[in-house]
């Protein structure tokens, strides 16, 4: 008898940020209230930083940035947005992480949870993902609807459905 199993992963399309990126700088440059405020945004490996003139400019470019990124099926769930901090010259910055794999503790709590409530599939955790095996495609299904009612910090994909 065979089994099937999928992966959970959590990622997101870095072309895609890219290009919300960007957009933003576009929309940035051509706003009346942030044409003048030298906002720059730099990206990182794991993260970017937003420097601007003030507090409010980069309030204005976060809201600018999670339109963006829906617009692009982009989960708002990657971005982990830090506290805005003073750098020389009246300016401030903002760091902004990514959020890209399954964390150890979010993968233990996932998989808790699954073997609590369904009996007949096994997780194993690989790295930073799940991956979730069964006997019956219907049991594989009813998980993930279950990881889909969860609410975890980071978005949730479903892989190698086989």
């Amino acid at each position: 008898m065979s089994t099937y199993s999928f992966d959970v992963v959590s990622d997101f399309d870095r072309q895609e940020l890219v290009n919300t990126l960007d957009q933003v700088r576009r929309d940035v440059v051509q706003r009346y209230d942030l044409k003048d405020s030298a906002t720059e945004i730099d990206l990182e490996e794991t993260s970017f930083t937003v420097t601007s003139a003030s507090e409010m400019a980069l309030v204005a470019v976060e809201d600018l940035l999670r339109q963006k990124a829906t617009k692009r099926d982009l989960s708002l769930k990657i971005f982990d947005f830090q506290a805005p901090e003073p750098v020389g010259g009246n300016r401030v910055k903002q760091v902004v992480n990514l959020r890209k794999g399954l964390s150890q503790e979010i993968a233990k709590a996932l998989s808790k949870t699954i073997r609590e409530e369904l009996k007949k599939v096994t997780v194993a955790i690989q790295g930073d993902s799940l991956r979730i095996t069964g006997k019956n495609k219907d049991d594989l299904q009813q998980a993930i609807q279950l990881l889909r009612s969860q609410d975890v910090e980071v978005p949730l994909q479903f892989e190698n459905y086989r």
